[in-house]
């Protein structure tokens, strides 16, 4: 068997994120493929991924996993944790023991219900303009190594330069256009997986995936496919 290198490993990564970036791309793809890369190349069990809307209210818009989802939603919720002060901040913030918190009690709880106990948050940042985070999660206590903290901050790094391009984005108001766009898309797409959980006898993980692998195979937006999967003209 041909195993990879460290640095291979880390190339392929960088080279999914890039060959996203074609005409008419999928920022809301570009955003997934962000954190499951992430979760796939560092030690860390999942991984969420927070942007900001044009009024500055940050929103959940990738995820790996439910319980990675449910955390950063009850974090938002509680106004408080390692992702939201990162985002605020805008350096990162590392929780080797998430059991050993004395604030971020919301965070806390939330966290260790679904199995984690340690995180890592990256901030999303450009030419000193912060437009979200990314949160890091571990299923045991320690922190990330130089390394691996290194390589999710470059993966970060690449995913927000690809929203802002200029080739895209030309003006302040665009930007917020696509943030939009990206918040509008996981709101239709959490009502998609649940029409497929319910009509296909799976869970939302596993609805996720179909949803993206029929976008994918008929070059759909995620966007347009979750709508039509919610106004029922689609059923998978």
């Amino acid at each position: 068997m041909v195993t990879s290198t460290r640095a291979e490993r880390a190339s392929v990564a960088f080279v999914k994120l890039t060959d996203t970036l074609v005409a008419d791309y999928d920022v809301v793809d570009l955003l997934h493929v962000l954190v499951e890369e992430s979760v796939g190349l560092l030690d860390v069990a999942a991984a969420g991924l927070l942007l900001a809307d044009p009024s500055g209210e940050l929103q959940v818009v990738a995820s790996t996993s439910e319980q990675s989802q449910l955390v950063e939603v009850l974090q938002l919720q509680a106004g408080a944790g390692p992702c939201v002060e990162c985002y605020v901040t805008g350096s990162a913030v590392s929780v080797d023991d998430i059991a050993g918190l004395t604030k971020w009690l919301g965070f806390r709880q939330a966290a260790l219900s679904q199995g984690f106990r340690s995180v890592h948050a990256v901030p999303m940042r450009v030419h000193g303009r912060i437009i979200g985070a990314m949160g890091l999660f571990g299923a045991r206590e320690g922190f990330l190594t130089a390394e691996d903290a290194a390589i999710g901050q470059a993966l970060a790094d690449v995913a927000t330069i690809s929203l802002m391009q200029e080739r895209t984005i030309r003006e302040a108001v665009l930007v917020n256009e696509q943030l939009q766009l990206a918040l509008n898309t996981r709101v239709l797409i959490e009502q998609a997986k649940g029409v497929i959980a319910h009509t296909a006898g799976v869970d939302m993980d596993a609805a996720f995936n179909l949803l993206r692998n029929h976008a994918r195979a008929n070059s759909q937006s995620l966007h347009m496919t979750a709508g039509r999967i919610v106004d029922r003209s689609l059923t998978l």
